[in-house]
């Protein structure tokens, strides 16, 4: 290539000055972006500052509502243990009256 292509551009500035304005479009550019980012930062820390209390509760609500379920289960077994020894309670008896009416039988059956 030749020097005289670069030389002969329409606009009149040199090929520093071309690049160089290009360089501070960009950095125009990425200060637009960084303020809309900022911006955007600052709006989503405020939500959060908002949320937070809300969340707060919510983990509050929801540790009570495990440690009812946890004491609920305990009762639950518990009792189903109470209820499993009246059950067996109840069978051994019926099994002593199957018993006793078997012998009552056997002494009434005519000879």
């Amino acid at each position: 290539m030749s020097a005289e292509t670069t030389q002969n551009i329409p606009d009149g500035h040199s090929f520093e000055e071309r690049v160089f304005a290009r360089f501070d479009a960009i950095d125009a550019r990425l200060n637009g972006v960084d303020a809309r980012l900022t911006t955007l930062e600052e709006r989503v820390d405020r939500r959060l500052q908002e949320t937070r209390p809300i969340w707060e509760q919510v983990l509050t609500r929801l540790d009570t509502l495990e440690a009812e379920v946890r004491n609920g289960f305990r009762r639950l077994s518990r009792e189903i243990g109470v209820l499993s020894k009246d059950v067996l309670e109840v069978r051994a008896a019926q099994e002593d009256l199957d018993t006793r009416v078997d012998k009552l039988e056997e002494r009434n059956v005519p000879q």
